[in-house]
């Protein structure tokens, strides 16, 4: 049981940092550059969700493989929150088309880029926990 909870803080932890990042590269002006419309607003509402997920996603970190190198494992595990949401949140509940295309031609790439960054911040929190 306390392994589930440092899992989930870990990916919490990691869900506020992709929150964070996501406004930042959005208000940078970023994606716009790339042509992707996500620029979300600093608001409990980016912020709450990617907590909250970040933390679900996180008790992926209890699969037993890669057990010694935790920030590599959290960037493989991004994979799932990243397909989750190119394939079942763009085009199931935002209706922004298969890989969120609608958005712009290279919004997978940032999907992809920002979950890393919650593998990432997990994965180094986990190992840092250590």
């Amino acid at each position: 049981m306390k392994n589930l909870l440092i899992f989930f803080a870990a990916g919490a932890l990691g869900g506020l940092a992709t929150g964070l990042v996501t406004w930042l590269v959005g208000d940078l002006g970023i994606t716009r550059m790339a042509g992707v419309s996500l620029a979300p607003a600093l608001s409990s509402q980016l912020i709450y969700p990617k907590v909250v997920w970040g933390g679900i996603w996180g008790l992926l970190f209890v699969l037993p493989f890669m057990k010694s190198r935790l920030i590599a494992k959290g960037l493989l595990l991004s994979i799932f929150p990243t397909l989750v949401q190119l394939f079942f949140v763009f085009p199931r509940h935002l209706h922004k088309g298969m890989l969120g295309i609608d958005l712009g031609t290279l919004t997978s790439v940032f999907v992809v880029f920002f979950n890393m960054v919650w593998g990432f911040v997990a994965g180094l929190t986990l190992k840092a926990g250590k």
